[in-house]
């Protein structure tokens, strides 16, 4: 009998355009090879070129639905993106609470990187004081650690402040990331047997306009690493090389900002056995 693999659980927005969201999170899972499930939260109108109109799902609807798929799957992983809104936000931290579950990664999604709120403000309370203290690792970029602190974020050194204000904030761990500075910087924070620790994982920025989903691509890569027992490190830096790659193979869609190829390695499979001689032996 072939193994299952290990279970995925997205709790996140829908993104028509595949590029974010729920969709973009299944296929980052499938290419990670482990099995997506997913609850919605909001529904949005947006497509390559921005969010026009966000619809958050009932709070009990996402209630009934993680413990429907809780009661049915053993999860191995959780990703959370966005939530947009305080009961939705609330709804989450009493299912995870009372779930148990391990591996929880929170993307603290807040805005959309057309500048439009992801979030209302009693869902950013609940971020900080109830999910941030679940997780076993955030993973905000630059500007969302800047919304979460109140600190100014923008360079390495004031990364490794915000971290450790996050820290103080009850986060585990955290990864800053760093994806619009001027060089790709990762910040990874963390304790572990001898402390307090802080690595640094730097690449060279890719000119590209397909960089619509990084974050989620990212967090959501972490967590199937972590769903197959890697470490955080190594769980960091996988995703990092993963998104970098995503981002290399995307094609030219839409009029906006375009996705990043979420399944590039499928299609790089397929051209490998196309182009196999022995294929036609």
């Amino acid at each position: 009998m072939v193994p299952s693999p290990p279970v995925v659980l997205t709790i996140a927005g829908f993104d028509p355009s595949s590029g974010a969201g729920v969709a973009a999170d299944v296929k980052t899972i499938a290419a990670h090879g482990c099995y997506g499930v997913g609850c919605i939260t909001a529904l949005t109108v947006q497509s390559t070129a921005g969010v026009r109109r966000v619809e958050t799902i009932s709070p009990e609807t996402v209630t009934d639905t993680l413990e429907e798929l809780r009661s049915d799957l053993e999860i191995s992983a959780v990703h959370i993106g966005m939530l947009g809104s305080g009961k939705v936000a609330r709804a989450v931290a009493n299912f995870l609470e009372k779930a148990g579950l391990g591996n929880i990664v929170l993307d603290p999604v807040i805005k959309s990187s057309s500048g439009r709120d992801l979030i209302d403000a009693a869902g950013a309370r609940f971020l900080v004081e109830r999910l941030l203290p679940l997780a076993t690792v955030i993973t905000p970029n630059i500007d969302e650690a800047a919304d979460l602190t109140g600190l100014s974020v923008s360079n390495l050194e004031q990364m490794r402040l915000a971290a450790t204000r996050l820290h103080a904030m009850g986060a585990a761990s955290v990864v800053i990331t760093g994806g619009h500075l001027e060089k790709a910087i990762d910040l990874l924070s963390f304790t572990s047997r001898r402390g307090a620790e802080q690595e640094v994982f730097k690449s060279d920025r890719l000119k590209s306009n397909s960089t619509h989903g990084t974050g989620c691509a990212f967090a959501t890569a972490v967590a199937c690493h972590l769903a197959r027992g890697r470490g955080l490190p190594e769980a960091v830096l996988l995703a990092k090389a993963y998104v970098a790659a995503a981002i290399a193979n995307a094609h030219p869609l839409g009029r906006g900002v375009g996705p990043v190829h979420h399944l590039y390695r499928m299609h790089q499979q397929r051209r490998v056995v196309i182009n196999d001689p022995k294929a036609t032996d």
